[in-house]
Formats: C-alpha cells, structure tokens, sequence
C-alpha cells in the first residue's frame, strides 16, 4: 500500500510538472515580443559573436541586419495582433499566401547576401550551418506539437 502511494504521489508531481513547463512556454514566446527591436537586435547580435567570433566592425554591421530584421518581425507581429483582436483575420488566399512567401524569401535572400559581404569565409558557413540548424530544430518543435495535440 506504501509502494502504491508513493508512485501516485510521483505520477502526480510528475504530471503537474509537465502542464507547468507547456504553460511556461507560451509565457517565454510572449515575453520575447516584450522587448524592444533596438533589444532584440542587440541579444542576437551578441549570440552571433559569441557563435562567430566577430570584430567590432561586423559587429556593428550585424547590428544593424538583426535591428532591420527585429523592426520587420515586431511591425508583422502588431499588424497580426490587430487583426485577431479586431476579429478581422482571415484566411489567405493562394496568392496572397504565394505573395507574402515570396516576400519572405526574398528578405532572407537579402539577408544571406548582406552577411556573405560582412563575415569572412569560415564565419559565413557557420552562421549558414547555425541558420539552417535553427530552421530545423524550429520545425521539428511545430511537428512534436502537433503530435500531443493530435
């Protein structure tokens, strides 16, 4: 009977703990959009240097390509929050969809191209390698997702 309530006990602290780690991660997502772009520009620039080993001159120059990325991606987040709040979001289209992709695609071309001219050889590969990285361990995070919910 000891053996039982033990394991219940552990089965429930187990349980409580992990709805608290999924509530936590939507605060942490949240409390991203918290800061400001000039913030947000400034941690990933620093992330970068540490990953890269940058010089101050491309560290300035980063700088600049994360502030221009951190001011896109807050503008996109307020327009998307205006629309859910005002109940007026709605469903691309295939164009608009094929649009706002194309759009995407486009920044981050620009952006491979502003990086390959700021870091030298070895750097470049290993912010491409840090990027795809990134980009894979982000869908792999959508696709667990979609598993416990489903």
């Amino acid at each position: 009977m000891k053996r039982l309530t033990v394991v219940l006990v552990m089965l429930m602290s187990i349980g409580l703990a992990a709805q608290k780690h999924n509530g936590s991660k939507k605060m942490r997502k949240g409390a991203k959009m918290d800061l400001t772009t000039e913030e947000m520009a400034t941690l990933q620039t620093k992330k970068m240097t540490l990953a890269l080993d940058l010089t101050n001159a491309q560290q300035d120059k980063v700088y600049d390509i994360n502030l221009e990325n951190a001011a896109s991606k807050r503008a996109k987040h307020e327009e998307m929050k205006a629309l859910r709040e005002s109940g007026e979001r709605k469903k691309p289209t295939s164009e608009e969809r094929f649009k706002m992709e194309n759009e995407r695609l486009d920044r981050q071309i620009a952006v491979q191209e502003q990086m390959k001219k700021i870091l030298d050889e070895d750097q470049y590969e290993s912010w491409k390698k840090m990027h795809k990285r990134k980009k894979f361990m982000h869908g792999k995070k959508k696709m667990e997702e979609r598993g416990r919910r489903g």
